[in-house]
């Protein structure tokens, strides 16, 4: 444990507690740094105006970035409200960090932008930021730790930031302090940096207000009032105003905010203590310019402050608060707890030993809120149309400050940000992750895993068994391994009787996973016989109508043409003005006027979101979310037709049941089950929409006749394997709301050919004409072993012909090729004035592929169709010639 000089006697860890009160203070009124004087707002409170367009709701960094960047845009009419003090609650006590070291790309992005936004902010304020390009190191304990550094760094690397991998030796150099015996390398970010957080604020609200931005203080928001599912006004404790938009950026309070309104809104965050500490100047004090440090192992990290150490973590066993709520105006300083620091300050003595003898200057106690899935929360609300939500930054909100109220601004100005923010959209949640039980067990998982490893395809321990289907128990006692989807339990594979069940679930690594027999075997019975896995998660919507009304509206809402005969099944796009996917579904018509939508499990409240915007105020016309009404059977393979045959009494043959078909039938005793010619896979079989209270007896039917054909259980690790060796790309995994239909192949699901304006329409023709800049491809791995490489998941860099060319959004193991397949966009290199060039097949046939794989790169051959078969065929033929020769033999 630490030590705090008293003379030249270093004291007791066991007594220091108790003496700290004498060698310690509390922070200064205004935080941490020196700030500028206080931003010109009376101290008397002023009168709140009686109308605007937009009211932001929180004072802190990122109420006042929103505000900076829809001023920049050139809106005026806005009024930015803080409770109590502009900057007076977690801004105030922030850390200082801006690491552009994030996990996923568009949060990497929000980071690089701010680091650029705040070191550009003095200059054009006058107000300094204390912004100083410190660079940080994060520190490998061990090799899965450096593995997951060299993913992140290629990924760093394709964004333009700059970063390398670097040995032990270095960081001693770079950062002297650091023990470095049992590290084996680090990521080094030079662009990193440090900024004090309260002067930053102060910089946006400056320069917000001398664009217009009306701030006032001491005003404290009471409800939002809503409409006809519109914002119409922000009830004060100080009057009324009325208003197009509101800005939910209440940080700890957004939620109690969300559900104050008359109509709730759900913002799914929870706030827990955070904690750090400040050390007095060392004996040879520390450069302000020495490198942040991030040892993700020791759950530490360290900065240079005041000639000191600053010096936090994410510990094991966080506190959650304020579960009730709090009526708080200013977030203060709260208890020192140094037995529950003490982990955290063991680490810190370990990886910085000399820090031993230094003093203490104090022990900052601070709320900080997270999200059940470690990511913020941005964009419209689905309920509300024109209330908006920025929160929840998982202790990252200086970093993403700056790029995240950027891309809400341009979200509120044109429709949509410039960047793809779906892992980010509020809209990813629904109301079953807004109870506070559920949230509280969350963030106490949340918080440690943002430094824990984790390795491809982990999952959430808490929160779990929220929503299941009806034969959960049934498939639970048959060996099925479980995760998560937007609250629903999916078998991911079933492990066979007399496997070890604890080495499979404790199974973690970059390499050849534990499960790859095991999904071997049930593709390979996908391919030979017969498999049921068990799809109920997926959305499902019925679109219903007295008249045309709802054969009008999908006709507007899809690219593909609807006005089929019924008992068709359309594959479609819901595209966006950009022609971009907002929704990839399968549409069957089950009557001239009705309408059964399936969409992707996480699509549930977008797509339901965007349908409702875009719905017509009639009546007539009617759309319900049918989810929870019907389990989802997918039964793939040859012999799917002889098992449901056998149930039905019904030939399944292709001659009476053509592809993509449905037809409401009986199996077994069941009747009413929607039975459909389609897997999701490119394999022969059928999907089965059965009303849940036939769930397990149509389930036991299936299994007990299954029996004779080799039927058996799969999971959605199969279903991967299947559909990305079949080239078929999946929406927010390959396809999103910046990808149109033609740049991934999919021209013939547009109506180009029908007379009908459809949204996107204008955009995919001038596409046409003007050809595409990136295409969708299929990679498989020519020079790459499956037993001893890093195997691809996703996210890694394409190269071609030596340069960057993209990267990949989905990979898998064929089981068919034997090969790694990734699925991926690839654009070409610009012309010689260096503008973007149209991409042709011709060039991206004649290039030499490459993938990047935690910095090593491995021959690729790329293809714009699947071509699975042709592998087949090859591998027969050499299969053929084996067997003659050892026939010969």
């Amino acid at each position: 444990m630490c030590s705090c000089v008293r003379g030249s006697r270093a004291l007791s860890p066991v007594l220091l507690p108790r003496l700290l009160p004498q060698a310690g203070f509390r922070l200064p009124e205004r935080g941490l740094w020196t700030s500028p004087q206080c931003l010109a707002v009376s101290s008397q409170p002023q009168p709140v105006p009686s109308q605007a367009r937009v009211v932001i709701c929180g004072g802190g960094i990122v109420g006042t970035s929103v505000a900076y960047h829809l001023a920049k845009l050139g809106w005026t009419d806005v009024v930015l409200l803080e409770q109590g003090r502009l900057g007076a609650g977690t801004t105030r006590l922030c850390a200082g960090i801006v690491s552009m070291a994030k996990p996923i790309s568009i949060e990497c992005q929000m980071a690089s932008y701010s680091a650029s936004l705040y070191q550009r902010l003095e200059k054009e304020t006058g107000v300094k930021t204390g912004y100083v390009k410190t660079g940080s190191l994060c520190l490998a304990q061990n090799q899965d730790r450096l593995i997951s550094l060299k993913r992140l760094a290629s990924r760093l690397k394709v964004l333009g930031i700059s970063c390398s991998i670097i040995k032990p030796k270095e960081v001693a150099k770079l950062q002297p302090l650091v023990n470095i015996h049992d590290l084996v390398g680090a990521l080094h970010l030079p662009s990193d940096a440090v900024v004090s957080s309260p002067d930053v604020n102060h910089a946006l609200a400056v320069a917000a207000a001398g664009h217009g931005v009306q701030i006032l203080e001491q005003t404290t928001v009471q409800q939002v009032v809503v409409e006809k599912g519109h914002v119409t006004a922000v009830e004060t404790d100080r009057g009324s105003i009325e208003c197009e938009y509101f800005v939910n950026c209440a940080g700890q309070w957004a939620y109690e905010l969300g559900q104050a309104s008359e109509v709730k809104v759900s913002v799914p965050l929870h706030g827990c203590e955070h904690f750090y500490l400040l050390t007095k100047p060392l004996q040879e004090q520390v450069s302000p310019n020495t490198p942040v440090v991030i040892d993700m192992d020791g759950r530490i990290y360290a900065r240079p402050w005041q000639g000191g150490i600053l010096s936090g973590g994410l510990e094991k066993n966080p506190k959650p608060i304020f579960t009730e709520g709090r009526n708080q105006l200013e977030i203060q300083n709260m208890q020192e707890d140094w037995d529950h620091f003490e982990p955290i300050l063991s680490a810190l003595l370990r990886r910085m030993p000399s820090l031993d003898l230094a003093e203490i200057h104090q022990l900052v106690n601070c709320p900080e809120s997270f999200t059940p899935d470690m990511r913020c929360l941005m964009g419209e609300t689905p309920g509300v149309s024109g209330y908006y939500v920025l929160a929840g930054m998982n202790s990252s909100g200086l970093a993403f400050a700056g790029g995240a109220g950027k891309y809400l601004a341009e979200w509120m100005t044109y429709g949509y940000p410039t960047a793809n923010v779906w892992p980010l959209d509020i809209k990813r949640f629904g109301n079953l992750q807004s109870s506070r039980t559920f949230l509280r067990h969350r963030v106490m998982e949340v918080m440690p895993l943002l430094y824990e490893l984790k390795v491809p395809r982990w999952d959430f321990q808490t929160g779990r068994q929220l929503r299941t289907s009806p034969l959960y128990d049934r498939l639970d006692t048959q060996g099925a391994r479980w995760m998560e989807k937007h609250g629903f339990e999916r078998p991911k594979y079933f492990i066979p009787p007399g496997k070890d069940l604890l080495s499979l679930d404790q199974s973690k690594t970059f390499y050849k996973p534990d499960w790859f027999d095991i999904v071997g075997a049930e593709v390979k019975c996908c391919k030979e016989a017969v498999c049921v896995i068990d799809m109920s998660s997926f959305t499902k919507f019925e679109l219903t109508s007295t008249g045309d009304q709802a054969l009008e509206l999908l006709q507007h809402l899809c690219a593909n043409d609807l006005d089929v005969p019924v008992g068709h099944i359309v594959h479609t796009g819901m595209l966006n003005e950009r022609g971009g996917y907002e929704n990839d579904c399968s549409v069957v018509r089950l009557s001239k006027n009705s309408f059964f939508i399936i969409s992707p499990t996480d699509q549930q409240v977008h797509c339901w979101s965007w349908i409702k915007k875009h719905m017509p105020n009639d009546p007539h016309l009617h759309l319900e979310d049918v989810s929870w009404k019907y389990t989802a059977l997918n039964l793939i393979g040859p012999r799917a037709m002889d098992v449901l045959a056998e149930l039905s009494y019904v030939s399944m043959t292709p001659d009476h049941f053509p592809s993509m078909f449905c037809k409401e039938m009986s199996v077994g005793y069941a009747n009413g089950i929607r039975v459909m010619s389609m897997t999701h896979t490119g394999e022969p079989g059928f999907m089965l929409y059965i009303p849940i209270e036939y769930a397990l007896h149509v389930y036991n039917e299936v299994m007990s006749v299954g029996q004779k054909y080799g039927i058996r259980n799969a999971g959605y690790y199969a279903l991967r394997s299947l559909r990305i060796e079949k080239f078929f790309a999946f929406w927010g995994q390959d396809l999103d709301a910046f990808t149109t239909p033609l740049e991934c192949g999919r021209e013939f699901r547009v109506k180009f050919d029908k007379d009908t304006n459809f949204l996107g329409r204008e955009a995919l023709l001038q596409q046409r004409q003007e050809g595409v800049f990136r295409r969708f491809v299929m990679l498989v791995l020519e020079d790459h072993d499956t037993e001893l490489d890093l195997w691809p998941w996703w996210g890694e860099p394409i190269y071609r012909n030596g340069q960057l060319a993209g990267t990949t959004t989905s990979s898998a193991y064929s089981y068919t090729l034997e090969r790694h397949v990734c699925l991926g966009f690839v654009s070409p290199p610009p012309d010689e004035e260096g503008l973007p060039r149209p991409i042709t097949p011709d060039l991206i046939n004649r290039g030499d592929y490459e993938v990047d794989i935690a910095g090593q790169r491995y021959p690729a051959k790329a293809k714009l169709y699947p071509f699975s078969s042709l592998f087949a065929q090859q591998k027969r033929r050499k299969d053929d010639m084996e067997l003659s020769n050892l026939q010969g033999k």
